[in-house]
């Protein structure tokens, strides 16, 4: 999924053991040991940059730095970065800060700023390991319109064009690269596009409107991942591609693609090729890990080192009504510490990452308020299994906390 903060479309939404590490400058858990690393996604850098920060954001960036995340997510909006052809990115745009049009706001300057800040984080308190993800077409590097597609579709939900689009992409990936050495930021683990079997993020899924029907997405996925690791191999530094972001559709249907089918289509060499693979997987929705592995088993792929990069609790669905009452928030809660107790034992999982710290409206998976006037049950669990509370990985669940 996709939030953002002064702007943006809401799509409807729908990591083998051996972890490369739950924080910088600490040893990774042995292969195969119960271990459970914590990460987040969320957009507004003032919600864990160092230094002054306006209140309310102030307050409650220091509640998020309790987590202290062994990872940070990043979302890389091409089209929003990169708007007019043949001319550079520009990093540093204004933003409002706020949740689209909702306040509270804290402006900010652009994923520059967000870059600084998280390298500034990473430096003061270790961890915080970036993994940027890619996504957003821009117009003039989009593929046109084709195959089944649903009604309303924009190009930045189409894959770049064959030829120039593609290449555009890669010149793009060495703009960004550029960008956060610049900043000071470390970003290690890197991914080609977001949920590439969902048709908001790569459309058409399928030439024809029939479930039956090859997927169209996988084919444009595979050259943007090995694009993307033409330009992490020859960049200064250390860069490893990861594969997936899929969105978490246990069934295929006409217009999108299931986990299992997706990756059974991705060719052998670079579905193998690859550390980790990164899935999306809500609580109260079905666990994805057992399809990511029974596709890559089938390619001969050794078992998925496999990180949750999109999950929470509320809403698992655009526009469905998020949890209103105390009582189905503290359910909500449960059921996450129940559903991270599993990953923390599935030997197969070694991180899960929040979406989002603050909560978007229209995507109600959040951990403080849209209004940031208060907290859900949820983020109290999430500190107990974040960095202070468990400096290691391997250290065993916390006591259910919910509320």
């Amino acid at each position: 999924m996709l939030a953002g903060c002064g702007g943006g479309d809401k799509p409807k939404p729908s990591p083998p053991k051996a972890s490369p590490g739950p924080a910088k400058g600490t040893q990774g858990p042995p292969p195969d040991a119960p271990a459970l690393a914590v990460g987040i996604t969320e957009p507004n850098p003032n919600f864990f940059a160092t230094g002054d920060i306006p209140e309310p954001f102030a307050h409650w960036r220091d509640e998020l730095v309790k987590l202290h995340p062994a990872y940070y997510r990043v979302i890389v909006d091409w089209s929003a970065l990169q708007p007019e052809a043949g001319k550079p990115p520009v990093f540093d745009s204004p933003n409002q800060g706020c949740l689209r049009d909702k306040p509270p706001c804290a402006g900010f300057g652009g994923i520059r700023s967000v870059f600084k800040a998280l390298g500034e984080r990473q430096k003061a308190d270790g961890g915080w390991e970036g993994l940027a993800v890619i996504v957003g077409t821009p117009e003039w590097a989009a593929s046109p319109p084709s195959g089944c597609e649903r009604k309303g579709t924009l190009p930045r939900s189409r894959p770049p064009k064959p030829g120039y689009g593609m290449k555009a992409y890669g010149v793009f990936a060495d703009f960004v690269l550029e960008e956060a050495r610049r900043d000071g930021v470390d970003l290690k683990y890197w991914a080609p596009w977001n949920e590439p079997n969902h048709p908001f993020f790569i459309s058409p899924q399928r030439d024809k409107c029939a479930t039956k029907a090859k997927s169209a997405a996988v084919g444009p996925y595979v050259k943007m991942a090995r694009t993307l690791k033409a330009a992490l191999d020859k960049a200064p530094g250390d860069q490893e591609l990861v594969l997936g972001e899929l969105a978490g559709l246990p069934d295929p249907g006409p217009k999108s693609a299931s986990v299992d089918e997706f990756i059974s289509d991705v060719p052998k060499d670079l579905a193998c090729g690859v550390k980790v693979w990164t899935q999306h997987g809500y609580i109260g929705g079905v666990n994805p890990v057992d399809d990511v592995e029974r596709a890559l088993t089938r390619k001969g792929c050794k078992k998925p080192s496999l990180w949750i990069t999109e999950t929470g609790v509320g809403a698992p669905h655009s526009g469905e009504k998020p949890r209103k009452s105390h009582a189905s928030q503290v359910a909500a809660c449960k059921l996450l510490h129940k559903r991270l107790v599993q990953w923390y034992e599935d030997d197969r999982v070694t991180a899960a990452f929040q979406y989002t710290f603050r909560e978007d409206d229209l995507f109600p998976t959040g951990l403080v308020k849209t209004d940031l006037s208060g907290s859900f049950p949820a983020l109290e669990e999430w500190k107990a299994w974040g960095g202070e509370a468990r400096p290691k990985a391997t250290d065993p669940p916390p006591p259910e906390t919910c509320e």
